[in-house]
């Protein structure tokens, strides 16, 4: 399950102590959870929150005042939604540990104990997903269940399901075969009676090996006979599936209208990709979907590789376009040439590679990888009359019980190609939940290595977005965006590496990059005439010494910029947790004439109350305001209320992820200052916007 920025928590949070419940709220949000939270003062502003958006989860106070304990679990319980309680105490004992459970709240958590919250917030969060993942998951079976028997009425193909050799369901184009008019008459009758005698052993044996749970032949040829016993050459296709919650066969039944030859040629036609030879992806994914149930089932190890030949477009820039199928073959001719004839390979994309080997161990799928990487990396491919050395870089996972599920082993696939193709290429990232830990270390110390690498080395680089005003006279407004420039020239996002270089003390030196670089490029815009302010993000690392206050006057000095074009914008949450320091440091910028910004702003439970102790000059709206804003209107009359108590303060407010014209009408008319998103003009490496 997926948390974080990108999933926030919409939380209740029941408490009389406002300082209390933000204590909370920000303690989550340091440990990486984008809350959303709500406090209700009384039981008339509980009903209205219970009865508006959907929450996740309810944290409230065991002797809280305002609306009671009791008060809120009988209008949970009322209200019939899947809402999981938790209740806050100091302390804990048997006695209340039992109340609480006889009452319907799921756990106790306890006041202080950050991690304990944390951990508590976080299992029954993901408890809650997974029961709403469920419950979703059981009506698209339902649905799809009504689906399919939809479409085995009508399809042309003769269609049965077997349970236990008998016939429990038949479309019109199996009893039309056999010479049937209605199912009444083939139900119950056992798949033998279809089969011509000289078959009937041999086919009793194999629905014996069904029913005992072995695999189904790909396909099974015999001689077939109708109603009337008339004989004709038949092909049966055997899958495993269920009727009406019943295990069974379902049966597909063919007349043999094609010599075999000619069969097996259209079927391997339906099978290959025409430009490789190799298995096509939708064939493959079959091979992949046995493999991860017999993981699941039977705890079998397997290997899944997917391979991306490094510099790509690069490649096809230089051998041409009209070359790009053989460059293809050839990298398919290679990999081929690298494996055991028993392997299974496809391609999966557009200019990726699929393997899969099965009964292969950690150690062994390493060596696999390994052996693919190696025979690129020493070859040379022939593509067209040119001949080229392409590397490749390879994402793999090793599936058994532990991620036994085809989505999360193609998502982690995927995610290991891009992180090898992230770091320079020619590299494999295997992911085995068994030896995730190890896993980790490895990719986390090629990044940290990576990260410093571009520190000393100058492989940052800065990307722009235009503010536009909404009112008054168009000002030259930019915010900078970091990126990491890799050694091939390409672009590496900040959410791939920002997260290791937090956990490993790099921030404050990107942080210095940053800033230095912002100034540097406001002293050449001065230079060249333009009035451009820049907008920068640092973290609240520097705020905890003078040495960024240092580099800033020291690149202000040297580069002859102007201090008050430059906004140094921090996080709410940060400056709330760490307001001393923020004080501090924005009361030592100022002296240069650098203002501060708040970003992520409006997502507390009371964000204005942090203005009253700390002078932020601008205030960017969190993009929770931003999401379905022309249908939300409780996001409309909150954005229209922070814009009014900013421009009350004197503060200027921008709202970011602007992704349409109806939203830009309703930020025009809350009176927000700037707006700024892809639908205005998207970040990039000029400042080239006509405002």
């Amino acid at each position: 399950m997926q948390f974080g920025k990108d999933l926030p928590l919409r939380m209740l949070i029941i408490d009389d102590s406002v300082e209390a419940a933000e204590a909370i709220v920000n303690g989550l949000r340091n440990r990486g959870i984008a809350v959303r939270p709500s406090r209700p003062e009384s039981s008339e502003q509980l009903e209205e929150l219970l009865a508006g958006q959907p929450l996740d989860l309810v944290l409230v106070a065991h002797d809280a005042k305002g609306v009671t304990f009791d008060a809120l679990m009988q209008r949970v319980d009322a209200g019939g939604k899947d809402l999981p309680v938790l209740v806050l105490h100091d302390d804990i004992d048997s006695g209340r540990l039992v109340a609480n459970a006889a009452s319907g709240a799921r756990g106790i958590v306890l006041r202080g104990q950050a991690e304990h919250l944390h951990d508590s917030v976080v299992r029954e969060w993901s408890d809650l997903q997974a029961r709403r993942a469920l419950r979703k998951l059981e009506t698209h079976v339902r649905e799809t269940e009504r689906r399919c028997d939809a479409l085995i009425d009508s399809s042309r193909d003769p269609i049965a399901y077997i349970h236990e050799g008998m016939h429990i369901r038949a479309n019109s184009a199996y009893l039309e075969m056999f010479g049937f008019e209605d199912f009444e008459e083939i139900e119950g009758m056992s798949l033998l009676d279809m089969v011509a005698s000289q078959h009937v052993d041999e086919f009793k044996q194999l629905l014996k090996g069904l029913s005992k749970g072995e695999a189904p032949p790909p396909r099974y040829e015999l001689t077939a006979q109708t109603l009337d016993g008339d004989p004709f050459p038949a092909v049966m296709e055997f899958t495993a599936a269920t009727y009406e919650g019943e295990a069974c066969q379902q049966v597909i039944l063919r007349r043999q209208e094609l010599d075999s030859d000619l069969e097996d040629e259209v079927r391997k036609l339906r099978q290959i990709d025409q430009v490789t030879g190799l298995l096509n992806r939708s064939n493959f994914l079959l091979a992949l979907e046995d493999s991860v149930a017999d993981a699941g089932e039977k705890a079998g190890q397997h290997a899944l590789l997917l391979i991306e030949p490094d510099h790509y477009n690069r490649m096809l820039q230089e051998i041409g376009l009209d070359a790009a199928d053989e460059l293809l073959a050839a990298c398919a001719a290679r990999l081929r040439a690298a494996l055991k004839p028993e392997d299974i390979v496809a391609r999966f994309g557009d200019h990726q590679f699929a393997v899969l080997r099965r009964d292969s161990d950690h150690a062994a799928s390493v060596e696999l990888a390994e052996t693919v990487r190696t025979a690129f990396e020493g070859a040379v491919l022939e593509a067209g009359s040119r001949s080229l050395n392409a590397t490749v870089s390879i994402g793999g996972v090793q599936i058994g019980q532990r991620i036994a599920n085809v989505s999360a082993v193609l998502g982690k696939a995927s995610t290991g190609v891009q992180s090898a193709i992230g770091v320079g290429g020619n590299r494999v990232e295997l992911f085995d939940p068994g030896a995730a830990d190890r896993a980790e270390e490895e990719r986390v110390e090629a990044w940290v290595a990576r990260i410093r690498d571009a520190i000393d080395n100058d492989r940052f680089l800065m990307h722009y977005q235009p503010l536009v005003g909404l009112h008054g006279a168009p000002d030259e407004i930019y915010e900078a965006y970091l990126r990491l420039l890799n050694e091939h020239g390409e672009l590496v996002q900040p959410l791939t590496f920002l997260q290791i270089a937090e956990e490993h003390g790099l921030l404050w030196e990107i942080d210095r990059w940053v800033v230095g670089r912002a100034i540097a490029v406001l002293g050449e815009r001065q230079k060249a005439g333009h009035d451009t302010t820049l907008l920068v993000k640092i973290t609240e690392v520097s705020l905890q010494d003078d040495s960024l206050l240092k580099h800033i006057a020291d690149q202000i000095a040297r580069h002859g910029a102007d201090g008050k074009r430059l906004v140094l914008q921090l996080p709410e949450s940060k400056v709330s947790t760490h307001l001393r320091a923020a004080q501090s440091f924005q009361k030592e910028v100022a002296k240069l004439g650098v203002r501060i910004g708040l970003e992520q702003f409006g997502s507390g439970l009371n964000p204005f109350q942090l203005l009253n102790h700390f002078d932020a000059s601008m205030i960017k709206l969190d993009r929770s305001f931003m999401e379905d804003l022309a249908g939300n209107a409780d996001n409309q009359a909150r954005i229209r209320e922070i814009a009014e108590k900013a421009r009350e303060g004197g503060k200027q407010t921008i709202a970011e992820f602007v992704q349409d014209a109806s939203s830009m009408t309703i930020l025009f008319g809350a009176g927000i200052d700037y707006a700024q998103g892809h639908f205005l003009a998207p970040a990039g490496p000029e400042m080239d916007y006509e405002f």
